[in-house]
């Protein structure tokens, strides 16, 4: 296989745009008639940068479809298989794509880029490009093709920086990896660990063409070819032109599995001592974070509370299996320092305890029944803390964490809050919990030292209900991105002027459907309930049938 790559001259300045495409068109056609692979740089129909959103997609409305039809006849002219990045447009809007076009010049594949940049994702309004990136959210295999009997997986400039996806492309044993990129900030040196760290654990060849920002820039470009040993066989770094190298896409390289170990690739050495535990959250079971998880959306409350015994383990994975996209559940600190679930602050009604739950130590709650009152079948269920259901369920679902005080208006210890937050990052959550609290202090808390951390406002009953009726100005005042609405001390005003402020709006509870389905009506966007199962089918049956 004889593979081409081309760099282009990149251009900082919008003027530069029609100079810079032609440039371009012009060293395609420099290109070998010998060639086998030819790849073009990440989007190709936007040659040099835009100022704002609308430039961006003009650029795109008038180059796209030169690109895509100068690549076609390429493939056909040198009967070579070529590799094009330019937008394809969907119904949602422009999505960044590498097309494969065969030699009949037809398109085979279209790969869309797995992690869009935050300036694809942004809105114009934030100063980004607006595409379609929707697809990104949902679960997917790497994308791979076959083509003239060569295996090709993908790689698209900030695709290269996620290193924990190169296992799962490893796993597909594909032959080459073709990387559209531009990747502007990286110098050289960098690009090369990047693009050999690549090859070497997917155990394939690397085939990257991006831009040159210049001869003299020690950034950006670094087109290149890169066996699986890591071995480079071209770099261009910031030269600007076409380059090549043959070689032979099925050839492989094997190491000893340990020393003097059977011969196999890296990546099925790894596997062997591969601890799952070990990394961050990733899989088909990781659902979106909460900031893209779309609505209305069903929180089932204390897990499927109505199936198993409120702020347990059988109720929260009740709650996930049948696909509950948030769960809620209560926290309290043990007098000594341990983090465990219950709603009440006493222990009568759940347990065979007595007394304030948080007057006890951990060792003596666990000596307590807290399943046999709910039925006799759940008899022997302890306390669940809650490291044990992050281990268990980190990132498999939003969680709304109710943070319980001994008051509306008590104070909130800083440390309590760092020992929580050091137990959300152990297990990698930050971004699927949120904080639910009543208390104003405990917001103002979170607010101070995790900005960053969702937080919900809820209902204030002490030292009155005027609390539960000013919901919405208190989340605005403490810069929450929620309320949770407590009937009846709402309406539908409370609920327009939350949406007006950007603010998400849950409400507890509903567990009748007649009831859920008004609350949809009103704007409601997560609904709280006891009885998952019931009111998630009704609430979906519904909102399809609108």
């Amino acid at each position: 296989m004889k593979a081409y790559i081309v760099q282009p001259f990149y251009s900082v300045k919008p003027e530069d745009t029609e100079a810079c495409f032609q440039g371009m068109m012009k060293l395609m056609d420099e290109i070998g008639e010998d060639a086998d692979v030819i790849v073009i740089p990440e989007y190709a129909d936007v040659p040099a940068a835009q100022k704002g959103k609308e430039a961006f997609h003009a650029c795109i409305e008038k180059y796209n479809s030169v690109i895509l039809d100068k690549a076609r006849k390429l493939a056909v002219k040198n009967q070579a298989v070529v590799f094009v990045n330019a937008a394809e447009k969907t119904e949602d809007g422009y999505r960044n794509t590498t097309h494969g076009i065969n030699k009949d010049g037809e398109t085979v594949c279209r790969y869309f880029k797995a992690h869009p940049a935050p300036s694809e994702v942004k809105t114009g309004e934030m100063g980004g490009n607006e595409l379609d990136v929707g697809y990104s959210y949902e679960y997917a295999e790497p994308y791979t093709v076959e083509i003239d009997g060569v295996k090709y997986g993908f790689m698209t400039c900030y695709d290269f920086y996620f290193y924990e996806s190169f296992a799962p492309l490893a796993r597909k044993n594909v032959d080459v990896i073709i990387g559209c990129s531009h990747q502007r900030t990286d110098t050289h040196e960098a690009l090369s660990v990047i693009n050999r760290f690549l090859a070497y654990n997917t155990n394939a060849y690397l085939v990257r063409a991006s831009v040159s920002l210049g001869e003299d820039s020690p950034v950006c470009g670094g087109s290149t070819i890169v066996a699986p040993d890591g071995s480079v066989f071209v770099d261009m770094k910031s030269n600007i032109g076409v380059a090549c190298a043959e070689f032979d896409p099925h050839k492989r390289y094997l190491k000893p599995a340990g020393f003097k170990g059977a011969l196999k690739p890296h990546h099925e050495y790894i596997e062997e001592g591969r601890r799952p535990w070990l990394y961050r959250n990733g899989g088909s079971a990781i659902v979106p974070f909460d900031g893209v998880m779309k609505y209305p959306r069903i929180c089932a409350h204390r897990g499927f509370s109505t199936a198993a015994p409120e702020n347990s383990m059988p109720a929260f994975g009740a709650a996930i299996s049948l696909g509950a996209e948030e769960i809620e559940f209560d926290l309290w600190e043990t007098a000594d320092g341990v983090i465990v679930s219950c709603h009440d602050d006493r222990l009568e009604r759940v347990s065979d305890g007595s007394g304030k739950i948080y007057e006890h130590t951990y060792e003596e709650l666990l000596a307590l029944d807290f399943g046999k009152k709910f039925a006799k079948e759940y008899e022997g269920l302890s306390i669940v803390t809650f490291e044990e259901i992050l281990k268990k369920y980190a990132g498999h679902c939003i969680m709304n964490v109710h943070v319980k005080t001994k008051s509306d208006i008590c104070e909130y210890s800083d440390e309590s809050l760092h020992k929580i937050m050091r137990l959300i990052d152990q297990y990698d959550a930050r971004r699927h919990v949120y904080f639910m609290s009543g208390n104003d202090n405990f917001l103002k808390a979170a607010q101070r030292l995790y900005p960053d951390v969702h937080r919900c406002c809820g209902a204030k009953f002490q030292p009155d209900e005027t609390g539960a009726w000013q919901i919405v100005e208190r989340a605005i005042e403490y810069g929450c991105c929620k309320v949770q609405l407590f009937k009846p001390y709402f309406n539908q005003q409370m609920i327009d002027k939350a949406h007006e402020n950007g603010i998400i709006c849950n409400v507890f509870f509903a567990d009748d459907a007649e009831e859920a389905k008004r609350y949809i009506d009103m704007g409601i966007d997560t609904i709280l309930t006891n009885d998952y199962l019931k009111i998630s089918k009704a609430v979906r049956k519904y909102i399809q049938e609108k």
